[in-house]
């Protein structure tokens, strides 16, 4: 394989499926262009996934493969996945050939598999981002022919520990650098900025359990003096804002958040799923966190991602089952614990991993 100069690489991305993947891809890439002005990037997603919207917007190339994940819950519908996956390898296999890439990057999601197959079995280096504690089937099948793997928790026992770097996950570093004051950034959301303030983020779907959750206890968390600045997510939020309306004037309720900047400086609780990037971020942010990990997700990561936090009193968590019961009693309580406040914030800092993007490109480039 020739390879290009040093200065305009050609590099394959690949990974999808949901932001989690998506996000630390586009932060990989930014990176790289920062660095590297003349540098070739192309994605390498799956068809029918929000890469396909997400990376175009991000201002890159993507080429989509008819991949699709395994259905563990509907066996017929998988009649066709070796079918998908032989398509997709022959599509890989043009890819590369009309792209010639120098590198390869492997942020996870069954997208990435076939593209990185195909470049591994050409001898085109790769790394492989894990951004949870517990890897997903496509990193443990791509992680052999790994050159490195870079990680956001320590000692996953499925990598061979000679690959690993512990780098933490890609973040967006307009989301931590330079927060506002509370004073400043509550003032977007016509809340008081002397009363203890909780941010609830669901995903960016939003999140049912956790909405039902803050929908059967308003009035005893309203009673409790505590405000709420509330991500519904799309589908429950033509419901939830008619609800709220003007009758709750301490609860502001909103379909998405655009400005995270604004949203994590105004708390000074957070409560969130699971995901690994919605940790990294938190971890980075520092307040005191309440996780409800999202009981569906594969292998059911999100609990394995909480649970190393709770294991090191960095956060607490209440169960998607309880949510109901619990989770505005837990949020109550928390909020005039100073001590228990100032521990978790402390503990999660040290989770928190502000050069991970810069570290994961050094390591990339270094293949050159």
């Amino acid at each position: 394989m020739e390879m290009t100069s040093k200065t305009s690489p050609k590099v394959l991305i690949s990974g999808g499926g949901t932001g989690g993947h998506i996000y630390p891809a586009i932060a990989i890439a930014d990176e790289i262009k920062r660095r590297l002005p003349n540098a070739e990037i192309l994605f390498v997603g799956a068809d029918s996934k929000m890469e396909m919207e997400k990376v175009p917007k991000a201002g890159y190339a993507i080429k989509g493969l008819p991949i699709a994940g395994f259905d563990r819950s509907n066996m017929k519908a998988n009649f066709s996945f070796p079918f998908k996956v032989i398509k997709s390898v022959s599509l890989a296999k043009k890819i590369y050939k009309d792209f010639k890439p120098d590198l390869a990057v492997g942020t996870g999601g069954y997208a990435s598999g076939p593209m990185l197959w195909v470049a591994g079995n050409n001898n085109v280096p790769y790394v492989l981002q894990e951004q949870n504690s517990f890897p997903g089937v496509t990193n443990k099948i791509l992680k052999n022919k790994a050159a490195a793997i870079c990680t956001a928790y320590e000692g996953i026992a499925q990598f061979p520990a000679e690959k690993v770097h512990y780098t933490g996950n890609p973040i967006r570093s307009e989301i931590f650098q330079n927060l506002p004051s509370k004073e400043e950034a509550i003032k977007g959301f016509n809340l008081d900025p002397n009363k203890p303030t909780v941010l609830s983020v669901g995903g960016s779907q939003g999140s049912r359990a956790m909405n039902n959750a803050w929908l059967e206890n308003l009035d005893e968390l309203v009673a409790s003096g505590v405000q709420l600045i509330w991500q519904t997510g799309k589908s429950d939020f033509p419901k939830i804002s008619k609800l709220v309306g003007d009758k709750y004037p301490t609860i502001h309720v909103t379909e998405f958040i655009y400005n995270m900047k604004d949203a994590y400086a105004a708390a000074d609780t957070i409560v969130s799923r699971a995901g690994a990037m919605a940790i990294s971020e938190l971890s980075i942010i520092g307040k005191p966190t309440i996780l409800i990990p999202l009981p569906s997700a594969a292998e059911d990561h999100q609990t394995k991602n909480a649970m190393a936090l709770v294991n090191q009193d960095a956060a607490i968590l209440v169960n998607d089952a309880e949510a109901k019961q619990k989770l505005v009693k837990e949020v109550i309580a928390l909020a005039v614990n100073d001590d228990l406040k100032n521990k978790l914030s402390t503990n999660i800092k040290a989770f928190g991993k502000p050069n991970a993007t810069k570290e994961i490109v050094d390591i990339l480039l270094n293949l050159l």
